[in-house]
């Protein structure tokens, strides 16, 4: 049986489905268990055992009798016995021998397995639980509504339709006790189903719901994790961390899971560390303890009035201890310092244009090249024009009819003859040079016409 929302044949990964676990299907959710013995060979006599293991939506497993002693792979849908009436849809999730070991790691007896497999599940079953399925969204959702009408403290978070859509589970999260008879008739009256509540932990919701962690994973309860230890500030002292509530709890509210995984590690570290070393005494003076390698096994003391740190191992400090208890003091910490070599710090390469490609900025560095270059706004003048204007107003007082405008075009060359009367007489600017200076060569050819003789 494939994969509902990938249409595969059941080997797809919460990447690649998006179900993240939910869908149920061989390998790809977090209660899948790996049949170590499959690839056994049994003995010629050997009889099947016919307790199968059923995983449902959710972590919830059971165990059921194969009485008709049907051939079953893990991934196999199957129809299965309620204890309430009814039935149920589940995938295998083992078989064989493995089951015999989970009942006694579970501390259950062969006798109290009393629900049985009833068939294989048809294609119209497979249908009428995908219909239940789909109506799980919208019945928490109009559940939510009406607790919230009613007033009380408690928190929905999943619903669970029974693959015959007879009975609806409705998993919640509170605080304290709830009185919630007059919700269950009203949501029995809104959905005409059977309705049964079920209080579940923080831990358990945030694994029901999935999401992601602060180290970028998806949640361990999510996908892997089934069983929940308890988890103490303890272990957060023992490895050093940060008493911050923000940084140490989940997405649950309670303390991260994680902070068990290395504690192990930390308690075997600590068990060669003093805890009763605060300070030790020297005939410099008061040596008080600052921080603890536990891995590297130093200790560093610093004296009141200096600044720097003195690294002394562990076992020399336990014989200072031992000493001081004596009453004798040695003479400076420093003569029992450890030599700690510098730590090499690794070049890290940059970027090299290898290919001769020019910088990304080249375009930027451009622009404000040519901000730099425009002309003060604001109807400023540079600086040249200024010049200029002050050299038209230094000019002669009885030039006062010579306009601005005219004074600011470039000079024209003077001309090289030496009738030049027009161009300074009574102290005229440039504008009226042009004309006289063509009038005196009008005048200067007709002087050299011949004259008749009349």
């Amino acid at each position: 049986m494939g994969c509902g929302s990938c249409s595969t044949g059941g080997g797809c990964t919460p990447a690649g489905c998006k179900s993240n676990g939910s869908c149920l299907t061989n390998g790809c959710s977090k209660l899948d268990v790996y049949d170590w013995l499959s690839d056994m060979d049994m003995p010629s006599n050997y009889k099947a055992f016919n307790i199968v293991e059923v995983k449902f939506k959710g972590s919830r497993k059971d165990f059921y009798i194969n009485h008709e002693n049907l051939y079953l792979e893990n991934g196999e849908l199957v129809v299965v016995e309620t204890a309430t009436g009814g039935y149920d849809i589940g995938h295998i999730s083992l078989t064989g021998e493995l089951v015999r070991m989970q009942i006694k790691k579970k501390h259950q007896k062969m006798e109290d397995i009393v629900k049985k497999i009833i068939r294989r599940a048809s294609p119209a079953d497979v249908d009428k639980w995908k219909a239940a399925k789909d109506l799980e969204w919208e019945t928490m959702h109009k559940a939510r509504t009406l607790a919230l009408n009613l007033g009380l403290s408690m928190k929905l978070s999943d619903v669970d339709y029974q693959g015959d859509k007879s009975k609806a589970t409705f998993y919640y999260t509170a605080e304290g006790r709830v009185d919630f008879r007059e919700l269950i008739k009203k949501m029995a009256e809104s959905f005409r189903i059977r309705i049964e509540m079920r209080q579940i932990g923080m831990r358990q919701e945030a694994s029901r719901l999935g999401g992601l962690g602060s180290c970028g994973r998806e949640l361990c309860c999510s996908t892997w994790l089934t069983d929940f230890k308890t988890v103490s500030t303890s272990a957060a002292r023992y490895q050093n961390l940060s008493l911050n509530t923000l940084k140490l709890a989940g997405q649950c509210g309670k303390l991260k899971c994680c902070l068990n995984y290395e504690l192990d590690t930390y308690m075997d570290a600590l068990k060669d560390i003093p805890d009763d070393v605060d300070r030790l005494e020297t005939g410099k003076g008061m040596a008080r303890l600052q921080k603890t390698d536990i891995f590297k096994k130093l200790m560093w003391f610093s004296y009141p009035n200096e600044e720097s740190w003195i690294p002394v191992e562990i076992k020399r400090v336990r014989e200072i201890q031992q000493l001081n208890r004596e009453g004798i003091k040695p003479e400076d910490l420093k003569d029992e310092a450890v030599e700690i070599e510098p730590v090499q710090v690794t070049k890290v390469l940059d970027y090299e244009n290898v290919v001769g490609q020019d910088s990304i900025t080249r375009l930027d560095d451009r622009g404000n090249k040519r901000k730099k270059k425009r002309k003060p706004q604001g109807g400023g003048r540079p600086e040249g024009n200024q010049g200029g204007q002050r050299k038209q107003e230094a000019g002669p007082k009885d030039n006062a009819a010579a306009k601005p405008a005219v004074a600011a075009k470039p000079q024209q060359p003077k001309a090289t003859d030496g009738n030049q009367q027009g161009g300074g007489q009574g102290g005229q600017g440039q504008g009226s040079r042009r004309p006289n200076n063509r009038n005196n060569q009008r005048r200067h050819k007709n002087n050299n016409k011949p004259k008749s003789n009349e």
